[in-house]
C-alpha cells in the first residue's frame, strides 16, 4: 500500500524528512480494531513534534498521521459500531502506525461516524481539534455543553485561529458563553468571527486593556492554546474567583502555581488527547461517543468545520509542505489533503 513515513528525524526541509513509501497490506483486523481505507487527512502540530529532529534510525519506517476520514473495509470479532462500508472519522493513537497510509487499523472506541453532510476532507479537519476541546472544556472542567447554562459568563480563546481554537469558539458559543478569541492577522480575525467569536483581540497587545475597552473586566474561563508561560501572569489577573484555566501546550519552565492562581481558587486543566488510548483507560469509548454526537451536531448545522487551505493529494511533498507551514506558525484552522495518486 501507498504510505508516507520516516526513516530518520530530520528537520522538514531535508527531501527525506518525509518519504513516499510501498508498505506491505495490512492483514485483517482483530477485536475490537476497524480497518479503513483512508480517503482524506489532516495535519496538526502533534505531527511536527512527532517527527522533530532526534538521534537514532527508525526502522521499519515510522508512519505519522492523527486525523482522518475514511470508510471501514473490515471489522475485528469484538466490533459491534461499525461494518464494512461505514463512513468514519477519528483522531487515532499516538502509539500505533498513523493516518498517512492507505490503510490504517483503529480501535472502534476512538471512532465515530462520519458528519454526512462533510466531504472526507472536511470531515479530517475535525476530530483531533473536537476532542481535544470538548473534553477541555466539558470533561476536564465543570462546564455543561447543554442547556446554556454559562449565558452572562465570558470564555477567552487565546489561539481562536488555530485548529482547537476554531473548534472551541464553537463548542463555547452553543454552551452560552460570550467567547473573546484573540487573533494577531486581519484574515485570522475574520476566521474567529466566522467561527463564532462575539469579539477579537490582538494577543500581540496587552490583553487586559482590550478587554476592558469591551467592558469586561474579569472572564470566568480561560483557554490558552498558544504560550502556557507567556500568558500564565496575565491570566491570573484577568480570571474570576473560582474561574477556570485550560491549558494544552507543555511549558518551557516551572510556573508559579500560587497566589493568584490559588488565592482566587483557579482551578487548572491540562488536555491531552491522546491520555485515553495511549493509557487504555476504561472509558476509551467516550471518545466514540463525543464523535458521534458532533457528528450529529454537524449534521444539524449547529457545528461547522474547520477545514481551511487543501493542499492536494496525500504524497510526502505535500505532507512536508504542512509540516512547514506549521512549524512557521500562524496558520489558520485546518490543512488537509484527500486522495492518493
Amino acid at each position: 500500500m501507498k504510505a508516507v513515513g520516516l526513516s530518520r528525524y530530520l528537520p522538514i526541509d531535508h527531501v527525506d524528512s518525509l518519504l513516499d513509501l510501498a508498505l506491505p497490506e495490512p492483514g485483517a483486523p482483530q477485536g475490537h480494531d476497524v480497518l479503513v481505507r483512508v480517503h482524506a487527512v489532516s495535519v496538526n502540530p502533534v505531527d511536527t513534534k512527532q517527527r522533530a529532529p532526534r538521534d537514532g534510525e527508525v526502522s521499519p519506517p515510522r508512519v505519522l498521521g492523527f486525523d482522518a476520514s475514511g470508510t471501514v473495509e473490515a471489522v475485528g470479532a469484538h466490533v459491534t459500531a461499525f461494518a464494512p462500508g461505514d463512513e468514519v472519522y477519528y483522531a487515532g493513537d499516538v502509539t500505533r502506525p498513523g493516518s498517512n497510509a492507505q490503510w490504517q487499523w483503529v480501535d472502534e472506541r476512538l471512532v465515530g461516524r462520519k458528519p454526512t453532510t462533510l466531504d472526507f476532507a472536511e470531515a479530517a479537519a475535525l476530530p483531533l481539534t473536537v476532542l481535544t476541546a470538548w473534553e477541555l472544556l466539558f470533561e476536564r472542567m465543570p462546564l455543561h455543553f447543554d442547556d446554556r447554562r454559562h449565558v452572562g459568563q465570558t470564555l477567552l480563546v487565546i489561539g481562536g485561529a488555530g485548529g482547537v481554537g476554531s473548534i472551541a469558539i464553537q463548542l463555547a458559543r452553543h454552551a452560552g458563553f460570550t467567547v473573546v478569541a484573540t487573533a494577531s492577522r486581519d484574515d485570522s480575525a475574520e476566521w474567529c468571527r466566522r467561527m463564532g467569536a462575539d469579539h477579537v483581540v490582538d494577543h500581540r497587545q496587552p490583553l487586559p486593556a482590550q478587554l476592558q475597552a469591551l467592558g469586561i473586566a474579569q472572564v470566568e474561563v480561560a483557554l490558552n492554546l498558544a504560550d502556557t508561560d507567556h500568558y500564565w501572569e496575565v491570566l491570573g489577573e484577568l480570571l474570576a474567583p473560582q474561574g477556570h484555566v485550560g491549558l494544552i501546550v507543555e511549558p518551557r519552565g516551572p510556573l508559579r502555581i500560587g497566589d493568584p492562581y490559588k488565592a482566587k481558587c483557579i482551578g487548572i486543566h491540562w488536555e491531552f488527547m491522546f491520555a485515553r488510548s495511549r493509557f487504555q483507560t476504561a472509558d476509551m469509548v467516550e471518545q466514540h461517543r463525543i464523535l458521534s454526537r458532533v457528528a450529529s451536531l454537524v449534521d444539524a448545522g449547529e457545528l461547522r468545520s474547520t477545514a481551511h487551505t487543501s493542499l492536494g493529494s496525500i504524497n510526502a511533498a505535500n505532507l512536508r509542505e504542512a509540516h512547514r507551514l506549521l512549524e512557521g506558525g500562524g496558520v489558520t484552522g485546518k490543512l488537509v489533503l484527500s486522495g492518493w495518486e
